[in-house]
């Protein structure tokens, strides 16, 4: 669990976060949704410790780590995993190389056991035999998948998704979705996934946090969403032509009982 009081985070005199907090919750995925600009991204950096806020508190589990520095924050950072936006690939390494490179960083492992651990995590996500390609070499979804391998290389307790589907066709977001959501619930991790799309909001959202103008304009869960009241989420969710069918489906089937 991941846990935040009160966050204020301003860049140039200008406020991004005001006064944000909430639970995300364990083997859950907690979605962080809302326009660009909106601070969402901002927020999930902050939670990770990519910024530093200035003030309010960030706990993970029991720990204040907004407090944290050096070394007993980077034990935190052991236990968390990150997919960026972008895959961020090492582009000059393998597949292997690139899954390999937090164990090189974190661990003591033998190159054995280092081969070991990235071949399971190569095939929790299909990716099986592809030690040697490089990121050039295979597709922006296999890139994905080999990201989210690097990830859990080193059985994180928090994993955070930065648009996780960014670059994506409809298809390969689907499937990011679903191992994201998998390897979620195996692993029971505290999950985070900052994202504007509706697809992924619809279909893998455990708990969804909506930020508007800085604040958290809405929470709840993804049964819920499509029967706010709140304007802003509305024109945010609707802009979706499937969020858009999808409420018209549920008020035709209401009315018809």
């Amino acid at each position: 669990m991941i846990r935040v009081n009160h966050i204020y985070k301003s860049f140039d005199g200008k406020e991004v976060l005001h006064d944000i907090s909430g639970v995300f919750e364990q083997g859950k995925v907690n979605l962080i949704i809302g326009r660009s600009g909106s601070g969402k991204t901002v927020m999930l950096k902050s939670i990770v410790g990519l910024h530093p806020i200035d003030s309010g508190e960030i706990y993970y589990d029991d720990i204040l780590f907004s407090s944290l520095e050096g070394k007993k924050r980077r034990e935190i950072h052991k236990r968390v995993g990150m997919l960026f936006q972008g895959s961020a690939l090492f582009d000059f390494a393998t597949v292997e190389e690139n899954v390999m490179f937090p164990m090189d960083m974190f661990t003591n492992m033998t190159k054995e056991e280092k081969r070991e651990r990235v071949n399971f995590c190569l095939s929790r996500v299909n990716m099986e035999n592809a030690n040697t390609k490089y990121p050039a070499e295979i597709s922006g979804g296999m890139q994905k998948r080999v990201a989210i391998a690097r990830a859990i290389a080193l059985n994180p307790k928090y994993f955070f998704c930065d648009e996780p589907n960014s670059g994506l066709d409809p298809q390969t977001s689907i499937l990011i979705d679903n191992l994201i959501k998998d390897i979620t619930e195996e692993y029971q991790m505290t999950t985070i996934v900052n994202t504007h799309d509706m697809n992924s909001v619809l279909g893998i959202g455990d708990k969804i946090m909506f930020i508007y103008d800085s604040r958290i304009w809405w929470e709840g869960a993804k049964d819920n969403i499509l029967e706010s009241d709140n304007e802003e989420l509305n024109d945010f969710v609707f802009a979706s032509k499937m969020a858009r069918q999808a409420k018209e489906m549920i008020m035709e089937k209401r009315s018809l009982k």
